[in-house]
């Protein structure tokens, strides 16, 4: 979590971190937890440039496309709001992440 918020804050420096959350995985048939935490920030970037900067950290941490498939993941970081737009409804209901966006406010 720590190489994914010095990333981050590199091509955001205005974002603001909310405490990380141990959840229990959604489908994975692992029973590890994940560690989540939510962010906001600000940019003048496009919604592209901002998703292909976060791929490219997700890469830097050593993802690879078949890391699902084999229920292992490194980092995955998702854009769920740009520019007011929600671009993933489903998880803005998750528990952790309404718990989150409390906590940004």
């Amino acid at each position: 979590m720590t190489f994914a918020r010095e990333q981050l804050r590199k091509c955001f420096p205005s974002i603001r971190f909310t405490a990380e959350q141990e959840t229990k995985p959604l489908v994975f048939r692992n029973p590890a937890f994940f560690s989540n935490q939510l962010a906001v920030f600000f940019t003048d970037a496009d919604e592209q440039e901002v998703i292909s900067q976060l791929k490219e950290m997700e890469k830097s941490a050593g993802r690879c496309p078949s890391d699902k498939l084999d229920e292992k993941i490194c980092l995955d970081i998702d854009l769920l709001v740009f520019d007011r737009r929600v671009l993933k409804p489903d998880d803005l209901k998750r528990a952790y992440v309404e718990k989150g966006l409390e906590e940004l406010k």
